[in-house]
Order: C-alpha cells, then sequence, then structure tokens
C-alpha cells in the first residue's frame, strides 16, 4: 500500500508581504513564516522599529527585509510592492479600530477605520495579486480579518462594517484569481491579548461580555493565530481559498 504523503508546510524560496509587521499580530505571522524558511518583508509605518525587528529575525538565522509602507497611501504602496516584488505571500495586517455607539460615530472615524481597514486592505492585496499574474506565479493572499466580519459587536458598528467588506472582497478576489492559481483568505481572530486590546480587557463590563462569549474561557494569544497563517500560506492549504478560518474560541458558535 501507498501511504498518502502530507503536504509540506516548508516555506523555503517563498517571498512573504507582511503588513502591520511592527507589532501584535502582524509580527508574530512574520515569526511564523520566517520559522519556515519565507524570506520575509516586514512593512509598516515605522522604520525604525521595523529595522530593529530585522535585526532581531536576522540574528535567529531568518530571513528578513523591511518596507516602510503606509496603506492609506495606495499610490506609494502599489510602487513599492510593484519595485520589491512578485511575493509569493500576503500577510494583510494593518488595521485600527475606534469603537463607539452607533449614534455617535463620526464621519472622520468612518472615514479613518475603511481608510486603513478595507480600502488598505484591497489595494494592497491587488497590487500583490497584480504582480503575481504579471510574473506567471500562483500564491497565497492572507487578510486579517475578524470574527466581526460574520457577527454584529457592541459599540463596532463601523468595525464590524469594515471587516464585513473585507470578507466580501475576498471571497470575489478568490474567484477571480483561481485561475491564475492565487489563493485568497481570510484568518478571523476572536479578541486577542495586544497592547492595542488591553484597554478594552480593562474594562470589567467588556471583559465579562469577552469571556462570555469565548466558549473556551480565555481571550486570544498572538500565537494562537500563527499555525493557521502557516497553514494558509503552505501548500498543506492548496485547495483552500475564498474562505475564512474563524479562531474565536467558540464565539460565532453561539
Amino acid at each position: 500500500m501507498n501511504f498518502p504523503k502530507t503536504p509540506s508546510f516548508d516555506l523555503t524560496g517563498k517571498r512573504a508581504l507582511i503588513s502591520g509587521a511592527s507589532a501584535g499580530i502582524g509580527l508574530a505571522c512574520a515569526v511564523a513564516l520566517a520559522e519556515r524558511g519565507a524570506e520575509v518583508t516586514l512593512a509598516a509605518r515605522r522604520a525604525d522599529v521595523l529595522q530593529q525587528i530585522a535585526d532581531q529575525m536576522a540574528a535567529e538565522g531568518w530571513q528578513a527585509k523591511t518596507m516602510v509602507m503606509d496603506v492609506t497611501d495606495v499610490a506609494a504602496t502599489a510602487a513599492s510592492v510593484a519595485a520589491a516584488g512578485p511575493f509569493d505571500i500576503l500577510l494583510n495586517s494593518a488595521g485600527l479600530a475606534r469603537h463607539s455607539k452607533a449614534v455617535d460615530t463620526t464621519p472622520e472615524d468612518f472615514d479613518v477605520v475603511m481608510g486603513i481597514n478595507l480600502r488598505g486592505a484591497y489595494f494592497l492585496t491587488q497590487a500583490v495579486a497584480k504582480g503575481l499574474i504579471a510574473a506567471g506565479k500562483g500564491g497565497s493572499l492572507i487578510n486579517i480579518s475578524s470574527q466581526m466580519g460574520h457577527v454584529g459587536g457592541q459599540e463596532r458598528a463601523v468595525y464590524c462594517a469594515s471587516k464585513f467588506a473585507v470578507e466580501g472582497f475576498t471571497k470575489a478576489m478568490a474567484l477571480e484569481f483561481g485561475a491564475a492559481k492565487i489563493r485568497v483568505n481570510t484568518i478571523c481572530p476572536t479578541f486577542i491579548l495586544t497592547e492595542l486590546s488591553r484597554p478594552t480587557f480593562a474594562d470589567p463590563a467588556k471583559k465579562a461580555w469577552i469571556m462570555d462569549k469565548i466558549k473556551l474561557g480565555r481571550p486570544g494569544e498572538v500565537e494562537d493565530i500563527m499555525g493557521a497563517v502557516a497553514y494558509l500560506a503552505s501548500d498543506a492549504a492548496a485547495l483552500v481559498t475564498g474562505t475564512s478560518l474563524l479562531i474565536d474560541g467558540g464565539w460565532t458558535a453561539d
């Protein structure tokens, strides 16, 4: 009997672009990809922080480069990606939230959240896909979305709107790019303990709401995301496109 072989999770020879790579989920995902042999390009606005991270990665024996990027500047982002690409893997982690009751949403808050979470994510994904198509290469494009791209949340109308939209364009791009062997998926975390989320967990009422909804009884850690990105980036996920990988502790099962 010839047993089937597990597809490889090795990313040696692959080039990965990670936006929002200076902290939190983006940084963790950059580590996950580098550990598996990918050459990672760390992209964010803070050049000094990126260089420090790249230097530490090099000390670990990993391949790391940096790219100063503000995803809200679509033209500059596209030019940088075209000049440095093509990239086999995109991990699109740049994002932010401005939470408030829906009746208190300001046009400025709406535009800022949509500008990064939706517009920035859309056109960065487009830019990487263009490079792959021009090079005749397949690839894996991964957008960090949220469980809030599937359910509603208190004081999160704008954030939910942005992430529902990311889910939508991911599915549409997956259909369009499938013939070019380019896969497009989302990872949808629950609340992850990072510096950005600590104010939420510091509020007893909000913490109680979160812990009641997460059926596994704990908030997420960035390590909970790392295996998912390694999987979606690799040949182990060769038939996975247009889908959402929910890492939510059972939140959306209710």
